[in-house]
């Protein structure tokens, strides 16, 4: 089962928001989910992004892959930089 970190669409018509969920890769994208890692909201300025950065590290031990928009999210925040020290203390 192919696991993914990546973003699940909420809000209204015109005014997104957004939930970083872990959610098997077959799945819908605003459909079933494992686990809400934290949430974005890009119609704010700046955009807001609250993330848990222990459980996303915690997934991406477990072999769950983040989509290219949420690997550039967790740069920002240093979520990444923080999952590549903890792969290399290994």
């Amino acid at each position: 089962m192919a696991v993914k970190i990546r973003l699940n669409r909420m809000g209204a018509k015109k005014n997104p928001f957004y939930r970083i969920v872990v959610a098997d890769s077959r799945a819908p994208r605003d459909g079933r989910f494992i686990e809400i890692l934290g949430n974005y909201d890009p119609s704010q300025q700046p955009a807001v992004v609250s993330i848990d950065e222990e459980k996303a590290i915690d997934w991406m031990k477990k072999g769950a892959q983040p989509t290219d928009t949420v690997k550039n999210l967790l740069s920002k925040q240093g979520v990444m930089a923080k999952f590549a020290e903890a792969k290399k203390a290994k």
